[in-house]
């Protein structure tokens, strides 16, 4: 069985194109607003002034008891015209953010398309595909969870940010050993 995996995201925020956006320029921002997923995060090269060409250095885990080590790179920062990137490390692919505005919301997709090197992974996609896949839904979903709080905390006066309740934190926090 093939290792590689075909993830389409589907957000409906109650946000613009360009605040959604706003909040994933930003990689040094994603373990603030994304903790349950993004555990470190590290910018090895800031790109050009768009961030194209950005190199960042991630440690991310999702709701099973693993992490990744991975890398992105910046292929393509329109802004609300979308975002591309192409992933290296436990797993190889890319994925592009795409945005619709709809009335007073914007519709958020992600494709992500992936082949999974880890060995753990590499090595039981056969059997644990569905729970693999089952992770990354997951990890989508408190991505859109925490989204639509940081959109309503940069929304606010700073006196009054504090006010928003904080993103979901990770699972098994006491199996994470190492940090970068």
């Amino acid at each position: 069985m093939s290792n590689e995996y075909h993830f389409i995201t589907r957000w409906r925020l109650r946000a613009t194109a360009d605040e959604v956006a706003g909040v994933l320029r930003d990689p040094r921002d994603l373990t603030q607003w994304w903790p349950s997923v993004y555990l470190d995060v590290q910018v090895i090269d800031d790109g050009d002034i768009e961030g194209v060409g950005r190199v960042v250095d991630l440690w991310t885990k999702g709701w099973l008891p693993y992490t990744l080590r991975w890398r992105f790179t910046t292929i393509r920062n329109d802004g609300a015209g979308g975002i591309s990137l192409r992933a290296d490390g436990d797993f190889i692919g890319g994925g592009t953010w795409t945005f619709v505005p709809d009335g007073d919301d914007v519709k958020a997709f992600y494709d992500w398309r992936i082949r999974a090197e880890k060995p753990l992974l590499r090595r039981l996609t056969w059997l644990m595909r569905p729970a693999f896949s089952a992770n990354h839904r997951w990890a989508m979903r408190r991505g859109e969870e925490s989204m639509r709080l940081e959109v309503l905390r940069r929304r606010l006066p700073a006196a009054d940010a504090g006010s928003v309740p904080p993103p979901p934190g990770p699972t098994f926090v006491r199996l994470i050993r190492t940090r970068r």
